[in-house]
């Protein structure tokens, strides 16, 4: 080959960016398809095309001249990504795994008849077969594709719960008693072997239903971060083949760790090991599609992950309290370069990392007081009254 390694990512997110800005250190090609023509990766990317990422054809069209495939987004067209392998185009996730993943149903039936704990649940097709299920109520109630951050996501306890515009069909998932939610980026190679990082503690944001901050290593004992370190494994060799898999669970207050969902691609839950780690998933995600050995998943520091999300409305996004996040040692603003916020978006994070975690706690609650993406006419305002 005379020329870099060309790689097709669908999907132009901010998890895309960040790999891009990870990508561009190596002799390799980014080309990005995404439907939004200001999306993170448009600017960064080696070729970017505006499209329908969920389209056969178009999907067909902007990978042909290829030599592997991503994405960084789960709603792409499968059929699409089954065809390029045939080519013999190394596709990353496999197809197989990424059709099971994108139906919740299917993905639950597969951590049963892989032996992998999950809480109990039933597969429905109308809201009134909830009742029908005394036995899992009071539960979450999934619909079976398309959702993402909390959303097609609702709490019931009666088939009246659900309104009208909630349309199926669903998953019916007993809702658990959990002491913590953790999260696991697991990394199978090529060649079968399967590592993973430290657990991550999912702290989330009652009203948005995000994740506000993830601490890393997640506070829980070291036999318990050991086992969801070996459950994150078995998930990823489960299916069976290479990619990062974000394995998400719940520590129930009897001290059972139950898969919840896994994605098959970089995650959120993964950030911190930008600066962390040796090696961050979006390294370990390049060196997959190389075809290179593994990288380091030892944490070198304690670290945590604060979202930026939108607030006050729509508009420019400018970022409020840089000086006082940067003031606090170990912090790194991250930015997702999206043109517009508004409220509940996620806009960006910073990651912090110090020797001990109370060091850690202390510029959490700083980012958390002063960190916010508003728009930029707020903003302004803000920097005059300060004045």
């Amino acid at each position: 080959m005379n020329r870099p390694l060309r790689i097709a990512l669908l999907g132009g997110g901010q998890l895309g960016r960040m790999f891009i800005e990870n990508a561009l250190r190596y002799d390799v090609e980014v080309h990005v398809l995404d439907p939004d023509p200001a999306c993170p990766c448009a600017w960064l990317a080696h070729r970017f095309v505006q499209g329908k990422f969920n389209d056969r054809e178009t999907v067909l069209r902007f990978a042909a001249d290829a030599d592997v495939v991503g994405i960084e987004i789960e709603h792409v067209s499968v059929a699409a990504l089954e065809e390029l392998e045939r080519q013999g185009k190394k596709v990353i996730p496999s197809p197989a795994t990424l059709r099971t993943i994108q139906d919740k149903g299917l993905q639950k039936a597969f951590y049963v008849r892989h032996g992998i704990p999950t809480s109990p649940f039933a597969e429905i097709a109308l809201a009134n077969e909830v009742d029908a299920h005394p036995e899992l109520l009071p539960a979450f109630l999934k619909t079976t594709t398309g959702g993402y951050d909390g959303k097609g996501v609702l709490a019931v306890s009666r088939a009246a719960d659900v309104p009208p515009a909630f349309t199926g069909p669903y998953v019916l998932e007993q809702r658990m008693d959990i002491a913590k939610e953790l999260a696991v980026i697991a990394v199978r190679g090529a060649m079968g072997s399967t590592t993973a990082y430290e657990p991550v503690e999912m702290v989330f944001d009652p009203q948005l239903n995000l994740v506000d901050h993830l601490l890393a290593p997640a506070r829980c004992p070291v036999q318990v971060a050991n086992e969801a370190k070996r459950l994150a494994v078995r998930v990823a060799d489960a299916f069976g083949a290479a990619g990062i898999y974000a394995v998400e669970m719940f520590l129930t207050r009897d001290g059972s760790l139950l898969v919840n969902e896994t994605a098959p691609r970089a995650h959120n839950s993964g950030h911190f090991t930008i600066e962390a780690c040796p090696s961050s998933q979006y390294d370990q995600l390049l060196r997959l599609y190389m075809g290179w050995p593994p990288g380091d998943v030892r944490m070198h520091s304690a670290s945590a992950m604060v979202n930026l999300v939108g607030e006050g409305g729509d508009g420019t996004p400018f970022l409020a309290g840089t000086s006082e996040i940067l003031r606090q040692p170990g912090t790194f603003i991250h930015l997702y370069g999206k043109a517009k916020t508004r409220t509940g978006r996620k806009m960006g994070h910073v990651t912090v990392c110090a020797a001990a975690p109370e060091e850690v706690d202390r510029a959490v609650a700083v980012i958390k007081a002063h960190g916010k993406v508003v728009p930029l006419t707020i903003g302004s305002q803000e920097k005059e009254t300060a004045k």
